[in-house]
């Protein structure tokens, strides 16, 4: 599982018939002093986060088991919003 901060989202109007209905939004990967790792990358959001919200992320076929069909075109979503970060 990895953490990441919400700064966007993508709107796509053609798109793979599984990614109907699902609200995609770009998400930047970040470390436990909230700086940014890695590439940005788009998951499908399972939870009702918005921009700015500090989310957890799954990726592979962990993500695709979210959904209810395992060949659904997901490789990350988020399923978690992040309240505080104690270290």
């Amino acid at each position: 599982m990895l953490m990441g901060k919400i700064i966007g989202s993508v709107v796509s109007t053609q798109k793979d018939s599984s990614l109907v209905g699902k609200k995609l939004m770009i998400v930047q990967p970040i470390n436990a002093q909230k700086e940014a790792v890695r590439f940005q990358q788009v998951a499908a959001d399972t939870v009702g986060a918005g921009i700015g919200d500090y989310v957890l992320l799954n990726s592979g076929s962990s993500a695709r088991h979210l959904f209810s069909e395992p060949s659904e075109a997901v490789d990350c979503a988020i399923v978690g919003i992040i309240d505080t970060f104690d270290m």
